[in-house]
């Protein structure tokens, strides 16, 4: 079965099961999660900036923030445009990100680097979920997709590059964040 067919059978309703959302509902928890994990992404990024001393570290991050600015920018106007509300979750995410970005950063930089990779893994296997669920209706927000997890795959890179290729100390962190990464995701999805 190709990609068309599998649309195809997403807009009948075929193949689906009770509870699932239609298309078009899948669409907006689309945008909705996207402009809350660029929302939380900056949050994350925002602490590790108030912790963070060492000048390259810091020109680092201040890079990788303003990719998710400008994330957020996208995001935040897809949401207007095609009214869609908000995760009602985003006053929790403004706290938990900060407070993941600090206390990341109070362990070292090595800690704040797996955090990225963490998230970054998360989101890159998120986006690309995301974009082979979307087909030619909706090439717009495909290529948005696309195009933002391009940059979040160069954030993981670029958060790598400050680990050794295995830190056997820090896959601890990075499994509990990548997961409540996802956590955070299904809920934005949700609520």
């Amino acid at each position: 079965m190709n990609n068309k067919d599998i649309l195809k059978q997403k807009k009948s309703g075929e193949g689906s099961l009770p509870g699932d959302p239609d298309p078009q509902k899948m669409i907006e928890r689309m945008i909705r999660v996207n402009q809350a994990g660029e929302y939380g992404a900056q949050r994350i990024y925002a602490g590790q900036l108030a912790i963070v001393k060492d000048n390259s570290l810091k020109e680092k991050i201040k890079l990788m923030a303003e990719h998710e600015k400008e994330h957020l920018e996208t995001f935040n106007n897809l949401l207007l445009d095609r009214k869609i509300r908000p995760t009602a979750l985003q006053p929790i995410w403004h706290i938990l990100g900060f407070a993941l970005g600090a206390s990341t950063a109070l362990m070292g930089e090595k800690s704040a680097m797996a955090c990225t990779v963490a998230v970054e893994e998360a989101i890159d296997e998120h986006y690309s979920n995301q974009a082979n669920y979307l087909g030619d209706d909706e090439k717009e927000l495909k290529e948005i997709i696309l195009d933002t997890r391009e940059d979040e795959i160069e954030h993981k890179e670029i958060a790598q590059e400050s680990l050794n290729k295995f830190e056997s100390d820090l896959q601890p962190l990075r499994l509990a964040i990548k997961k409540g990464t996802k956590i955070a995701i299904w809920l934005s999805e949700r609520f």
